[in-house]
């Protein structure tokens, strides 16, 4: 079932990027995969895709792998070869930590993009994620294991 992407939250506005390209909105991210400019790259952990939820066809690559978070050692040769000569889209849980990897993939040549909200928004009053914002959210393709 797909979601009307309008209800429950309007995207934020984009912030004045520094080190990157710019940030999109979940929906103008998907638009840009699907007519071919963009690659979607999802930086989440190996154990938040396999647990959470993936959004078919995107490249999995994490910027920091759990346990622990540390920084992935083959990040910056991953990002180069998926992006290609098209826009990198980076993705994370809320749009956070997809920032320091798209200022990383800028400084490598990459044409690198934040989307805002991430993969599951911010968290509601109760501190549950997926309410307020994000890709599962606004209704855009997702898959769970």
């Amino acid at each position: 079932m797909t979601k009307d992407i309008t209800q429950n939250a309007t995207p934020p506005a984009a912030r004045q990027p520094d080190g990157y390209a710019g940030d999109v909105t979940p929906s103008q991210a998907w638009a840009w995969v699907q007519d071919g400019q963009a690659v979607l790259i999802d930086v989440r952990s190996d154990a938040e895709r396999e647990w959470v939820g993936y959004i078919p066809g995107a490249v999995g690559l994490a910027w920091k792998q759990w346990p622990g978070m540390a920084l992935n050692p083959q990040f910056d040769a991953g990002i180069v070869a998926a992006a290609g000569a098209k826009k990198a889209l980076l993705l994370c849980r809320s749009g956070v930590r997809s920032i320091a990897a798209a200022q990383r993939a800028t400084e490598l040549g990459v044409q690198a993009y934040n989307i805002l909200e991430g993969f599951e928004g911010d968290p509601d009053a109760q501190g549950h994620r997926g309410q307020i914002g994000g890709w599962r959210m606004r209704g855009l393709p997702w898959r769970q294991n």
